[in-house]
């Protein structure tokens, strides 16, 4: 069974998701520095098989692409000259840092804690990656 590798690619980092091999529940795995995503994701795909991977599609209210965009299709292109046989989808991250930072605080985190904006970038590729699942009901 393969796994939904999900990606929140910023400019000074990305945080990552994952599903379980059931591709039932998304779950944070890490953030990690940006310049270093791409040898992540090849090692990951190395040792766990990877069926898709996910990558945030930053959208503004208007429907028009955000400034990051310009940084992510270079990477999602050499993504698929590296990985050409794993599909690779844009998913619409529209308020996943939003949502981050109310799950944080429903979770009972001290301001201190939900200020680690690595621990955002993360919930934030779990939540891009648990709508993905819900929106393909992906089984």
């Amino acid at each position: 069974m393969s796994r939904i590798l999900a990606l929140d690619y910023g400019k000074k980092r990305t945080g990552v998701a994952v599903t379980d091999p059931l591709k039932i529940i998304a779950n944070g795995l890490i953030t990690i520095p940006t310049p270093s995503v791409l040898d992540f994701v090849m090692k990951y795909v190395g040792e766990e098989s990877v069926e898709r991977i996910v990558v945030g599609y930053p959208k503004q209210m208007n429907n028009e692409d955000s400034e990051n965009m310009k940084r992510i299709v270079p990477f999602v292109n050499l993504l698929k000259k590296r990985l050409p046989s794993i599909p690779i989808e844009l998913y619409d991250e529209r308020f996943t840092s939003v949502l981050a930072h109310r799950a944080m605080i429903e979770s009972g985190l001290r301001k201190k804690a939900r200020q680690n904006k690595a621990l955002v970038d993360e919930i934030s590729a779990t939540i891009i990656l648990q709508s993905y699942l819900e929106s393909k009901n992906v089984k």
